[in-house]
This record gives C-alpha cells, sequence and structure tokens, in this order.
C-alpha cells in the first residue's frame, strides 16, 4: 500500500513539472525577434532613447511575453499592444530576468513603470489606470535612461 501511495505521489510530481515545463520551442533563448523600433520622448518632444522591440499582439504571443528568456540587451524590449484601454496586469511567472514594465495609455504617455520587477514572481504587477499599451524592458532601464510618467513613447512597426 505504501508504495503503490508512493508511485502516485511521484506521478503527480512528474506530471507537474512536466505541465510547468515551457514548450520544446521556448526551452532555449528564443531569438529576438525585431519587429520595429521604439522612442522614448520627453515632454519637449526629444528622442531619450530608442529600442528595437519585438511585440505581442495576439493571445499567445501576450500570455507567453518574455517567459523563458535569459537575455535581453538594453537595446531591445517588448511592445504588448491591446485593442482598448483596460486595468492591465502582468507577472513575471516564468521570466528569469527583472524587467522594467511600463503601462501606457491610448496616448502612448506612460501611466506608471514598475521598476526591477521580480524574476519568477507570481504577484501581480498592475497598472494604476487604464492603460491600452506596456512595453517591458531590462530592469533598470527606466532609471538608467531616465525615463518616468512624464515620458510618452511612440513606435514604427516594420513592413
Amino acid at each position: 500500500m505504501r508504495l503503490l501511495i508512493l508511485l502516485l505521489l511521484f506521478a503527480g510530481v512528474i506530471s507537474c513539472a512536466q505541465q510547468s515545463s515551457p514548450p520544446d520551442e521556448l526551452r532555449a533563448d528564443a531569438e529576438f525577434r525585431i519587429d520595429g523600433t521604439l522612442d522614448f520622448v520627453d515632454s519637449t518632444g526629444n528622442v531619450i532613447r530608442t529600442i528595437e522591440i519585438e511585440v505581442a499582439d495576439d493571445e499567445a504571443s501576450i500570455q507567453t511575453g518574455l517567459m523563458y528568456r535569459r537575455q535581453m540587451s538594453l537595446g531591445q524590449g517588448m511592445l504588448f499592444l491591446f485593442s482598448d484601454p483596460d486595468t492591465l496586469s502582468f507577472w513575471m511567472a516564468n521570466t528569469p530576468i527583472p524587467l522594467d514594465i511600463m503601462f501606457v495609455d491610448a496616448d502612448s504617455n506612460i501611466v506608471n513603470i514598475a521598476k526591477r520587477t521580480k524574476p519568477l514572481s507570481r504577484e501581480s504587477v498592475v497598472a494604476k489606470g487604464l492603460a491600452q499599451y506596456v512595453v517591458e524592458v531590462r530592469g533598470g532601464f527606466s532609471d538608467r535612461f531616465g525615463i518616468d510618467e512624464s515620458v510618452s513613447v511612440r513606435w514604427k512597426l516594420s513592413p
């Protein structure tokens, strides 16, 4: 009987481990895809910094985001495009690198920035107002380049 219970427990652990494993195509570092560029613009219209962006604009890419990525340069980021403004919430589950998560309103103004989010955390990171877009960059990016809530973003997608 004990052996049967141990076998069932072991099978449950294996099953849970398999469910939390990333799909095969995500196990290795996914190569960064360049879908366009994004400018961080100050209140006078000057570009503070430009980065290359990968776009997440469908359910699968939005749910996956930067999960399982082990590296990203300061010149890269991910732009999430939502169809309507909402109180957005993200988490860092399966994301091993710290990120600055910038919530952006429908007019492309930064609503708030969650700085240096905790890797692999299931804690919700929530917009402090309605946001329609989200920009994720390496943790520390916003402090390094002086990006705050007075900054707006503008992007250009590659054809």
